[in-house]
């Protein structure tokens, strides 16, 4: 029995607790065997502890005999990113030189998540520093290929069943592609609608904390979580509730138009993807165009350059002055590369940002969403990469929101994600197309 109770989705797993028929405790310790059985060979985890996601569940169980109304995400287990900070956990930000590192309060989005009842299971394997230089884990479909990263634990965790959500972050493509590479569901909100502090952070402009989970409607529930104003984060903004779930449980008011869009490096993607994506096309029919972006969307990657190598650079320079000797030779050269980024070419870039977003708001006049590859192909076999992002990097530097579902498949039988991408701040819109497509595709294989 308690087996099935890990295959359990987050949303039907909490309506069961909320009617009495399952206990958290029951449901945690599922996912709990679940690890035991399967982590040794996914290395998932950077930190955990069972004893600490025991505690929190008999904590959900008694506060819901209390009568009391439980919270958004009563007792559902959560992975987090070892780049966020927990205050009952370490966070080495997976580099030896934080080892053992133990932050003295809660990340912000950690709080929104112990006041909503979830049960933190553990700290997620990040690659080093949320760059390049790959960490331990494994691909649960098969470990001789990497899971992606920088958010590669948070992925496979997800994947392989042994948590019902998982927390990540993107800068360039850290969440789309580790979530395409593992056939899970991986949601980058638009950029400030969820906040940082508490969150290493490598360039501002970019990076924004993201989830992974099972289904669209799982992903929009712990979204809906995170989402909202903080002070300590200037990026965000204060605004009414996005009211993500609600919204994306719903079907679109009319069919919704999609723009297929290949984007400027459209030849790195494998030949079985193009193909996929032709034949998706194709399926959705006539409400389904391709759209060419002007050439000027072809510049994108001099400016994400700019923005990150100079963020990079100024966020580590700690690590970089204190112990160079024990990053990576990647890391090393980035934060030197980032040194040399004059304000003029900073600025610059940000000036591009919204040039494109311009030329996006032109295209979501007409369209719903676009649909692009959310990765080149399935994950690369072999652990010294994490793949290419670069099907992820423009959408990152504009902000917009993005959301991959495993809808293909490569030569090999594994997961090819279809990326769809909305217009800034509508995010809950995208969410509801994503759900929409998912359905329609289900419908016809």
């Amino acid at each position: 029995m308690t087996a099935d109770l890990a295959d359990l989705g987050a949303f039907e797993a909490r309506a069961r607790m909320e009617r009495g028929e399952m206990r958290a405790a029951d449901f945690i310790e599922a996912q709990l065997g679940r690890i035991a059985a399967k982590d040794p060979a996914i290395e998932a985890f950077a930190f955990f502890d069972p004893a600490l996601p025991r505690a929190a569940a008999k904590n959900c169980d008694d506060y819901r005999t209390s009568g009391r109304p439980i919270g958004a995400l009563h007792g559902l287990s959560v992975g987090l990113k070892d780049i966020i900070d927990t205050a009952d956990m370490p966070t080495e930000n997976g580099t030896p030189i934080d080892a053992g590192r133990r932050p003295g309060k809660d990340a912000v989005i950690v709080r929104r998540l112990r006041e909503a009842g979830a049960v933190l299971m553990g700290k997620t394997v990040t690659t080093e520093l949320a760059y390049a230089h790959p960490g331990k884990t494994r691909n649960p479909h098969d470990p001789n290929r990497t899971p992606g990263g920088s958010s590669s634990g948070s992925a496979a965790a997800v994947a392989a069943g042994m948590v019902s959500f998982a927390i990540g972050t993107q800068t360039f493509g850290s969440v789309i592609r580790p979530a395409s590479f593992c056939g899970v569901v991986g949601f980058k909100p638009t950029h400030g609608l969820v906040p940082r502090t508490g969150v290493r952070l490598l360039a501002g402009p970019l990076d924004t904390v993201g989830v992974f989970a099972r289904s669209v409607t799982d992903a929009a529930m712990i979204a809906d979580v995170l989402a909202g104003h903080d002070p300590g984060d200037a990026d965000t903004r204060l605004m009414p509730p996005p009211r993500l779930l609600d919204i994306a449980r719903t079907d679109p008011p009319v069919r919704p138009d999609i723009a297929f869009v290949k984007s400027p490096v459209w030849d790195q993607a494998e030949p079985e993807t193009q193909e996929g994506f032709r034949e998706l096309v194709e399926a959705l029919g006539e409400r389904c165009a391709e759209v060419t972006l002007p050439e000027v969307f072809g510049e994108w990657l001099g400016a994400h350059r700019s923005l990150m190598q100079a963020g990079m650079a100024r966020n580590l320079s700690p690590y970089y002055q204190k112990s160079k000797d024990r990053l990576s030779p990647a890391m090393r050269a980035i934060i030197e590369d980032g040194l040399k980024v004059s304000a003029v070419d900073y600025l610059t870039a940000l000036d591009w940002r919204e040039s494109l977003n311009n030329g996006l708001e032109q295209l979501f006049e007409r369209y719903d969403a676009i649909v692009t590859p959310a990765a080149p192909g399935e994950a690369p076999r072999g652990l010294d990469s994490t793949g290419n992002p670069v099907f992820n990097g423009l959408w990152t530097l504009c902000g917009v929101p993005a959301i991959t579902v495993p809808l293909l498949t490569g030569s090999n039988g594994l997961p090819v994600g279809v990326q769809l991408v909305g217009r800034r701040g509508e995010d809950a819109r995208l969410l509801r197309t994503a759900r929409w497509l998912v359905s329609e595709i289900e419908k016809v294989l």
